[in-house]
């Protein structure tokens, strides 16, 4: 098989399995936490943490291995933020992981695919700069979230699991040296904090991206 084909191949195949995570698997969760007791907003938050990790994070992984460029997967990722923003546009949600309180889950996937698009630009062909943020926002960011959720029944801010999230960060950005490893630990600061309309899924990867990039020649 040539090589686009191949890759248009394995695109279409991550589109399903985003589709199956975001729409039957999440739903048919969101119905049984709903019957276990969890309230509306606790069962939103953890479908999108879900998400996060079997859509963001996994494909995230597998993006090297399966892609020569970053054209595709950026593709791939402002396809679905253009069908996650058509729901907020009309008004008919996906009501187990949306809200009309944000964009938040749009944000993600637009930042998920630059991040990878940048990082593979500015290294001419490496794409570690642009996975490892997005591996911060996706299985850290998911990690926080679920720590405070099982504490706290809500979605708030937590030192706790700004802890967990350095946790799961820090292995991932030791793998370049000491400078992925401080990204790690800025990425899981950076996510306590809230800029207005500027959510973590735009400071987690785009401090990350930054110190990583300014420190890419020291990598191991």
């Amino acid at each position: 098989m040539d090589l686009i084909p191949r890759e248009l191949f394995y695109a279409i195949i991550l589109l399903t399995w985003v589709i199956f995570v975001s729409i039957p698997l999440t739903r048919w969760l969101y119905s049984l936490m709903r019957g276990r007791g969890l309230s509306h907003g606790v069962a939103i938050y953890f479908n999108r943490k879900i998400i996060h990790i079997l859509a963001g994070g996994l494909i995230a992984l597998l993006i090297p291995h399966l892609f020569s460029t970053p054209l595709i997967p950026l593709s791939m990722s402002l396809i679905l933020a253009a069908l996650l923003y058509i729901p907020h546009r009309t008004g008919r949600l996906l009501t187990w992981f949306q809200t009309p309180e944000n964009l938040f889950e749009v944000h993600f996937c637009i930042a998920w695919g630059l991040a990878i698009t940048l990082g593979w630009l500015l290294t001419e062909g490496d794409f570690r700069l642009g996975v490892i943020p997005v591996l911060y926002m996706s299985f850290g960011d998911a990690v926080t979230g679920v720590v405070r959720n099982l504490i706290f029944r809500r979605r708030t801010k937590s030192w706790w699991g700004n802890l967990a999230m350095a946790a799961v960060c820090l292995p991932i950005g030791c793998t370049v040296g000491l400078w992925g490893g401080v990204s790690a630990i800025v990425a899981a600061f950076i996510e306590h904090f809230e800029f207005g309309p500027i959510d973590d899924n735009l400071t987690i990867p785009s401090t990350s991206f930054l110190i990583l990039y300014l420190t890419y020649p020291r990598w191991s």
